[in-house]
Formats: structure tokens, C-alpha cells, sequence
């Protein structure tokens, strides 16, 4: 089968890569930068959004990026795959109501990207899957875990109110690279969102104590009262000091966002690692 890899060099897509490989797809992977050559893989060089198209037809296409950098190249290829498997996020879900005005945007947006996808891949008999995966790391390219692990490496300590304790999933970029093709292969996946967590459930505070304890040196979890954080965040952000200091990011600190994986598990084989990362999982923080 021909693959089309657009993102191919987001956290997912370059763990994606060698899985396509290993089942012996013919790979196409999109960047915008000229890439070192690859075994296996041709490089094509244009930008989503700007112009340009696949060289060659694929028999299924993997979006690891942005939906609306798919929507805007589907609006304008001479290609039709037989099936698109897409990458969205459970931010869909977890931040449609928050607070900051700029994250419910990106919940609508998300939502309207899946809509539109949707409609588009019905109207033209493409089979689709889109998968919602949770917290992911694993290469350093996130914004929420290595940003966590940056402070640590920077300054050694990281604080976190005394009740963050909202449970997460925290899901490796890896395990998604493999799901996905799963995914292009199975029938059953086909016209199916499929939320991903990972292996499983843990505490924020335990999350933040694992990911600052893996650096190298190490870091360490600072605990501090509700209130102490709150005003400590507040300033941060009203100074534009750190990005991901909003009211929002503070407030889901104490809140639960656990998905259900069991039709992940059924249809997929999902059966992801649980949370024990390493200093390679954020080689850039």
C-alpha cells in the first residue's frame, strides 16, 4: 500500500515513519524543509496551506498535524485515497468550556475540523478514523509535558499547587504511531472517532513528580498552598512570563480528563505503556 505521511516530522510522525516501514507500506512523507534522505521514504517539500500536492496517488493518508493543514490540501488535491486516518486531540472535549477565551476557540476549531472532515470523506466514499489521543510526549516536540520538563532542566525545581491532583493519561507518541496504522488496516475502524488515553491513570501532581524526576540532573516537585500557586500563576501570566500559565491550564490542575479506551481496545488493540518516562522521552525541554 502507497501512504501518504503528512506531519512526518511532528512527534508522531517521526515515530510513525519506521512502523509504516516495518508493515511494508511505499512511503510519501510532506515537510515543509528539505529533509536528510531516508530509506523507504521519498520526501515531497510544500506547505499545506500555500499549495502543492502529493507526487504520486496514496492508498491512505496519515495526518499527524494540524486538521485544518489536511482540509486545506484535501480542497485542492488531484488525489482520492481509499482512507484518511487523522489525528485530532480530547482537547475537543476537555476545553470547550474553559475560561480562556483563546482554548474554547481551539475546541471549536477542533470540532469544526472533525465536522468538516467528516462530511468531506462521506461525500466522496473515503473511509475515515479520527483519533483523540490525550497528553502526548515522547520526542520533546509537546507543549504541555517537555514545557514541564524545561523548567526542571532549567531551574532545577518546578512548583504545583498541593491540589493538583485531576486525574491524566498521559499517552507515548509511539504507542499512537502504532495504533494509527492498526487503524488504516482494520475495517471496523472505518467512520469511528476513537479517544486515546494512556496506560493509565495518575494523579497531575504524580505526573509532574515522574516527568521532573527523569531529567538529568534532576529535578524536583515543589508543593505549594492552592492560593500561593494561584496568585504565583496569575502574575506569570499577566506578565506574559511563561506560556500555558492561563486560568484555564490552572483550573483542569484539579479536574479529571480520563477517557474511556475500551473501543480503542476492542477495535485497535490499544494497549498502551503506562506513564515511566526518561530523559530521551524530552531531549529538547
Amino acid at each position: 500500500m502507497r501512504a501518504l505521511v503528512l506531519g512526518a516530522t511532528g512527534q508522531i510522525g517521526r515515530f510513525l515513519l519506521p512502523e509504516l516501514l516495518a508493515q511494508g507500506f511505499v512511503i510519501e512523507a510532506v515537510s515543509r524543509q528539505a529533509q536528510p534522505a531516508r530509506e523507504g521514504v521519498t520526501w515531497s517539500r510544500f506547505d499545506l496551506y500555500a499549495g502543492g500536492d502529493a507526487a504520486t496517488a496514496p492508498d491512505v493518508v496519515f495526518s499527524t498535524g494540524p486538521l485544518d493543514g489536511l482540509l486545506a490540501w484535501l480542497g485542492r488535491t488531484r488525489h482520492r485515497p481509499e482512507r484518511i486516518v487523522a489525528f485530532s486531540s480530547t482537547s475537543a472535549e476537555t476545553k470547550r468550556d474553559s475560561p480562556d477565551a483563546g482554548e474554547r476557540e481551539l475546541a471549536a476549531n477542533l470540532a469544526r475540523a472533525e465536522a468538516a472532515l467528516e462530511a468531506f470523506c462521506e461525500a466522496r466514499r473515503i473511509g475515515w478514523t479520527i483519533l483523540r489521543p490525550t497528553l502526548v510526549y515522547g520526542c520533546g516536540l509537546d507543549a504541555n509535558l517537555s514545557r514541564i520538563a524545561a523548567l526542571a532542566r532549567r531551574w532545577r525545581v518546578v512548583p504545583l499547587s498541593i491540589d493538583a491532583v485531576g486525574l491524566r493519561q498521559p499517552v507515548h507518541a509511539q504507542d499512537l504511531a502504532a495504533c494509527a496504522v492498526r487503524a488504516a488496516m482494520r475495517p471496523q475502524s472505518a467512520q469511528r472517532h476513537y479517544d486515546l488515553g494512556g496506560g493509565e491513570a495518575l494523579s497531575y501532581r504524580e505526573m509532574v513528580q515522574r516527568t521532573v524526576a527523569c531529567i538529568r540532573p534532576r529535578g524536583y516537585l515543589v508543593l505549594l498552598p492552592a492560593w500561593l500557586f494561584d496568585g504565583l500563576m496569575q502574575t506569570v501570566s499577566r506578565f506574559h512570563a511563561m506560556s500555558g500559565a492561563g486560568r484555564g491550564v490552572v483550573e483542569r490542575m484539579r479536574r479529571d480528563m480520563v477517557f474511556d479506551n475500551a473501543a480503542a481496545a476492542r477495535d485497535l488493540d490499544w494497549n498502551p505503556r503506562p506513564y515511566r518516562p526518561g530523559a530521551a522521552d524530552f531531549p529538547n525541554a
